[in-house]
C-alpha cells in the first residue's frame, strides 16, 4: 500500500518546527504561540458589555477611529509579511536558516508584526466599546510581550548582530514602558 500524499500545509507546518512533541513540552515557544491564537481568536466574540447596557450609545467617532485603527494594522500585518518572506514563523523560535530582517517595516520597531496585531486589538476596542475587548488587548500585550522577548534571545545567539540592532531600534511601540525594551 502506497502511503497517501502529505496535505499542503504539512511541509509548512514542519519547516516552522511545528511539532505534537513541541505542543507537549514547549520547546519552541509553542505554548506562547497558542495563548496568541487563543487572544485572537476571542477577538471575534460580540462586544461586553454591550455599550446599549449602559444606557447611551457608542460614540460614532471612536467606533470609526477604531474601524481605521483595525485597517491600519492589517495593513502593517501584510506589509510585514511580505517584508520577513521564508524567514516567517509562527512560533518565538526562528528558524535556523533565517535572515536577519532590519529593513522596511522592520526598521520602524523589531516586532512590526506584534504592533499590527496590538493595532488591530486596539481598534476593534475602540470601535466595539467593549470593556471584554479591552481586557484582550491587555492580555494580548503581555503574551506578545513575553513572546517577543523569547524571540529576541534566540535571535541574539542566531545573529551576533541583532544586539546593535535591538539597542537601536524599537521593540514594538516606541517609548511605552511595556512595549519598548532595548535590554534583555
Amino acid at each position: 500500500m502506497t502511503p497517501s500524499p502529505k496535505s499542503p500545509p504539512e511541509p509548512l507546518l514542519r519547516r516552522w518546527g511545528l511539532s505534537w512533541g513541541g505542543w507537549l513540552d514547549n520547546r519552541r515557544g509553542e505554548w506562547w504561540l497558542l495563548a496568541q491564537l487563543l487572544l485572537i481568536a476571542a477577538h471575534l466574540l460580540p462586544a461586553w458589555p454591550a455599550p446599549g447596557a449602559w444606557g447611551y450609545a457608542w460614540p460614532l467617532p471612536l467606533a470609526v477611529t477604531g474601524a481605521a485603527l483595525l485597517l491600519v494594522g492589517v495593513v502593517l500585518a501584510l506589509q510585514a509579511f511580505v517584508r520577513l518572506g521564508p524567514s516567517l514563523t509562527p512560533l518565538p523560535e526562528p528558524m535556523a536558516d533565517a535572515a536577519l530582517v532590519t529593513s522596511g517595516a522592520y526598521a520602524r520597531c523589531r516586532h512590526p508584526l506584534y504592533q499590527a496585531m496590538l493595532l488591530c486589538s486596539l481598534g476593534m476596542a475602540l470601535a466595539l466599546g467593549s470593556l471584554l475587548h479591552l481586557a484582550l488587548l491587555l492580555a494580548l500585550v503581555a503574551v506578545l510581550g513575553g513572546k517577543a522577548r523569547r524571540e529576541e534571545r534566540a535571535l541574539e545567539r542566531l545573529h551576533p548582530e541583532y544586539a546593535a540592532y535591538r539597542s537601536a531600534t524599537p521593540a514594538i511601540i516606541p517609548r511605552c514602558p511595556w512595549l519598548d525594551w532595548r535590554v534583555l
